[in-house]
């Protein structure tokens, strides 16, 4: 593997180039495993500049939040906010790491999906103390509550348009009941709390890793907040924004092409229509996925019946995406020789499940014990969804710029695991 400058230039297919495996420094990758053990996260905090540069020159005139549960890490949320997004968050345990790297209360929004009690009791108080924060809610009950502990500060409607897109069923939010309040019914409600509340702005979301032909869902849930936003206006006067969610997605794939994030933009402001108010979009995965790999190390190579297994450290509650999602990543050797013999290899990690694979019958130089193995496009949803199942503790992560690595989170150890039992 050679170090590139991350793929930053434009590939030919109207989009910036995805950073891939073979363009990160393997050396430096190896070099890491031996220092800090394995599994182990590397995230790149040029490239999370990099990809947020991207999104402020596609969108000039909007507000563009990451969705901070791709990665709640404190250097990307540093970065993130360094490089001029604000932040939107899923919960107050997200609002804190917000807070806690630096962004101010109008720079947060907090997007409500049945929150615990605990989490309103928390949002409150920190508005309170921050009454630019924002909070989004998807539920007349939501209201309700809220108005129990006393808000009555900047409130956004998050509506349910009826088309949602996504990479998987899983992550198809447009449309589906759990998400937002019908869009029919949201101009009624939001004539009725805008003289209760600081009404701000509207909402929607189709999902998660759109690209392709999920693209006109995108545009025509864009169209229909358009509508919304204009029905609002007439009755309560001009919002502040309308937030049409994000879920730009990245290819996985190597011969997929990039997403074409200016002709995105492009469509989103000709759906959206004029409206008297700031379009703002929420993207999470296109800023950090190709920011990290995960590092694993082979402890086993085993010949079944019908495939050549290769066990590593690192299973599903490392990186939960592919048992979760069957979602694809890209894995590569990084200490194969190269005239070693390609094989299809399913790698499997050390979690008692089936479904603890992170490939099946892929092409790989034939692996040996110790051997270092890197999973490509990690840096979104990856250290972010991993668990204990199996009293595993989670892994470290480290974190790049420029020439100076250092470590963003330790690993856990079992005394971790056990700490909080009585």
């Amino acid at each position: 593997m050679s170090a590139v400058d991350g793929g930053s230039g434009d590939d030919g297919d109207g989009g910036p180039a995805v950073r891939r495996l073979d363009e990160w420094d393997g050396a430096e990758l190896v070099a890491l495993a031996e220092e800090y053990g394995t599994p182990l996260y590397v995230v790149d905090l040029d490239r999370v500049e990099e990809n947020c540069g991207r999104l402020r020159s596609a969108f000039p005139d909007a507000d563009v939040r990451y969705a901070a549960k791709a990665h709640t890490g404190r250097p990307v949320l540093r970065t993130v906010r360094e490089a001029g997004l604000d932040a939107e968050c899923a919960s107050a345990g997200e609002v804190e790491r917000a807070f806690g790297a630096g962004f101010p209360g109008d720079r947060i929004q907090y997007t409500a999906v049945n929150p615990p009690g605990e989490d309103l009791d928390l949002v409150v108080d920190r508005w309170r103390e921050h009454p630019g924060l924002t909070v989004t809610v998807g539920a007349e009950a939501t209201v309700e509550r809220l108005r129990e502990r006393g808000f009555d500060g900047r409130l956004c409607v998050r509506a349910n348009p009826g088309v949602g897109a996504g990479h998987h069923e899983k992550v198809s939010t447009g449309a589906n009941a759990k998400f937002g309040i019908p869009i029919e019914r949201v101009p009624d409600l939001a004539e009725s709390w805008a003289a209760e509340f600081d009404l701000v702005g509207v909402h929607a979301h189709a999902g998660s890793g759109i690209s392709g032909e999920d693209l006109s869902a995108h545009r025509e849930l864009v169209r229909r907040m358009g509508e919304l936003a204009r029905d609002v206006d007439s009755r309560v006067g001009a919002l502040e924004f309308v937030d049409v969610g994000g879920g730009f997605g990245v290819p996985y794939r190597s011969d997929e092409p990039p997403l074409d994030l200016e002709a995105v933009a492009d469509a989103t402001r000709e759906a959206l229509g004029s409206v008297d108010a700031t379009l703002a979009v929420e993207p999470g995965r296109y800023v950090v996925a190709d920011a990290g790999v995960l590092l694993t190390r082979v402890n086993t190579v085993k010949e079944a019946r019908d495939a050549t297994v290769v066990g590593v450290d690192a299973g599903m509650t490392t990186l939960a995406r592919p048992a979760m999602y069957d979602a694809y990543h890209d894995v590569r050797s990084l200490t194969a020789p190269d005239d070693a013999e390609t094989i299809e290899a399913t790698v499997a990690g050390p979690i008692c499940e089936s479904a603890d694979v992170l490939c099946e019958h892929r092409p790989i130089p034939r692996p040996e014990r110790g051997d270092i193995l890197a999973v490509g496009n990690a840096g979104a949803y990856g250290y972010e969804m991993s668990s204990t199942y199996n009293s595993r503790p989670r892994p470290a992560e480290v974190a790049r710029s420029g020439t100076t690595i250092r470590l963003a989170r330790r690993r856990e150890t079992l005394t971790d695991l056990t700490a909080l039992e009585q």
